[in-house]
């Protein structure tokens, strides 16, 4: 939208606004102007209510796609929803009074097919030169960006003002504190009560980094709804010319998920030193673990244009937990993020390695960083600070293209079914995570079709030690005879059709079919 208008008694101008030498100047001046704006004079609409004519637009459309189109065009005809409503009524009384008005959070309604039906905007109006100035911003689309961001990344912002002690929560913070926003912000006296004593020096080195000048990246605890929750909290202060410190800015995430794991697995590490435990038990050990970072869902998966499933099979001789890993998730309307990676080595260690890795990747995806490539850069990284090696790789599919990019690091890439035959993506293949810092990965894309398997595995379903149990070619033909399988089963059926147990390796599966 971004031209409305208002009800007055004001008679349409002598002389036609196109020949107006003020029209044209301001004309001019509006096309430059990057953010919504137009300028309306009063009218008189052919049944004789009064009415607006857009006389000059900015460069900006409005919620049809409409630019330039608009000028010379009648509001009422642009906009019918609009007449005789509270914007309508705004510009009446800036164009009789000269005072400029203001407002916020207008929602305006579209009927027609192809347009956003509900609109949100802030709009500022100003009279200047026997005519009506509006300024117009869009809000809906970005509160519904944060707002998502917070809630997929469990994520919350706060601002403190140190001068007048008022505070500001985004929606995500009342959420992550269990509070209604309609109680406002807790104070800092709430929140200390409901941190854990024993965290209450953690609060307090915070506040002593953000004094000498730094950032603070602390986690505490607190007691929310009757249990307790971990809140990593990144605070920075700002300052005057003076430096004497205005405000807090905070980012709040809840990682308690991740905390709880830690402790688990720590748990879990001090039960084998302890007890040196026998071949069963450490079986049990290394699923229970297994279960803890990575839970296998035992049904398809439904993501945004594709339903996914995922198989793990532990190694038959092997006592400890391997490291591999998947990750199968995507925000309503995508993209959607598919991976699968295997950390070196087995136990414990590897365990707390892919922990690392696999909620990293969540982290970053939560944040908004989808491309392949920039991923698998970040875990390049993390690779080298844990000091471990893995392989991985990662691809983003697009259900409103149907464009699936990826990218891997020492890594087998996707296999893609498509009428009975299946073969390997072609792309480029980088080195394993964590062997040099200065790796960089590229990333390759496909467009699929309707009914198109992809299968990221982990090298145990193709590398066996034992010659001939399953080698790449019999996979390829299960995969194949999978893409002509189009029951509501299909994805259960192939499952079996790829359970071939490795007796020295892990093996991760993660299949996914396009759906129409």
């Amino acid at each position: 939208m971004g031209n409305g208008g208002d009800r007055t008694g004001t008679d349409v101008p002598r002389r036609p606004p196109d020949r107006d030498a003020r029209v044209d100047v301001v004309r001019e001046i509006i096309a430059t102007v990057p953010s919504g704006c137009s300028w309306l004079l009063p009218a008189t609409a052919p049944d004789g209510r009064p009415d607006y004519l857009v006389a000059a637009v900015s460069a900006d459309e409005d919620v049809s796609g409409r630019g330039a189109t608009r000028v010379g065009e009648r509001l009422s005809q642009l906009y019918p929803g609009m007449v005789d409503g509270p914007l309508w009524d705004l510009y009446g009384r800036v164009l009789r009074t000269g005072r400029p008005g203001e407002l916020t959070d207008f929602r305006h309604t579209e009927q027609r097919s192809g347009v956003v039906a509900r609109s949100s905007f802030d709009v500022r109006v100003h009279r200047v030169l026997g005519g009506l100035l509006v300024w117009w911003q869009r809000v809906d689309e970005a509160r519904l960006r944060a707002d998502r961001t917070e809630l997929l990344g469990r994520l919350g912002w706060a601002e403190y003002d140190l001068l007048t002690g008022q505070s500001e929560w985004s929606p995500g913070m009342f959420r992550l504190f269990d509070r209604d926003p309609a109680d406002g912000p807790m104070s800092r006296a709430e929140q200390a009560a409901a941190m854990l004593p024993e965290d209450r020096g953690v609060s307090e080195t915070a506040w002593q980094t953000m004094d000498s000048g730094a950032a603070a990246d602390v986690t505490v605890r607190f007691r929310l709804g009757g249990s307790v929750r971990h809140l990593r909290i990144r605070s920075d202060v700002a300052r005057d010319a003076t430096g004497r410190p205005l405000k807090i800015y905070a980012v709040v995430q809840d990682v308690t998920a991740r905390e709880d794991s830690r402790d688990a697995i720590q748990r879990l590490r001090d039960q084998v030193r302890i007890r040196e435990m026998t071949a069963l038990a450490e079986h049990r050990l290394a699923g229970q673990v297994q279960h803890l970072i990575q839970p296998l869902p035992r049904e398809p998966l439904d993501l945004p244009g594709m339903q996914a499933m995922v198989s793990y099979l532990p190694a038959e001789s092997a006592v400890q937990v391997g490291g591999d890993w998947y990750h199968a998730d995507g925000p309503p309307g995508g993209p959607v993020t598919l991976a699968v990676g295997d950390v070196a080595g087995h136990g414990l260690e590897a365990a707390h390695g892919m922990a690392h890795l696999r909620f990293s990747l969540i982290a970053w995806l939560s944040i908004g960083i989808h491309d392949p490539g920039v991923l698998l850069g970040h875990l390049n990284r993390l690779c080298l600070h844990l000091r471990i090696t893995a392989t991985a790789v990662i691809t983003r599919y697009d259900p409103g293209t149907r464009r699936l990019s990826w990218s891997c690091a020492g890594h087998m890439p996707p296999l893609l079914a498509r009428d009975g035959t299946a073969t390997d993506l072609a792309g480029p293949r980088h080195l394993l995570l964590g062997a040099d810092a200065a790796a960089a990965y590229r990333v390759a894309g496909q467009t699929l079709r309707p009914g198109d398997l992809v299968l990221l595995y982990t090298d145990g379903l193709v590398e066996h030690r034992s010659a001939g149990t399953a080698p790449l070619d019999q996979v390829k033909r299960a995969l194949g005879a999978g893409s002509r399988d189009t029951g509501p089963q299909a994805l259960a059926r192939l499952r079996g059709m790829l359970r071939y147990a490795n007796p020295d390796d892990d093996t991760c599966m993660l299949a996914a079919r396009v759906l129409d």
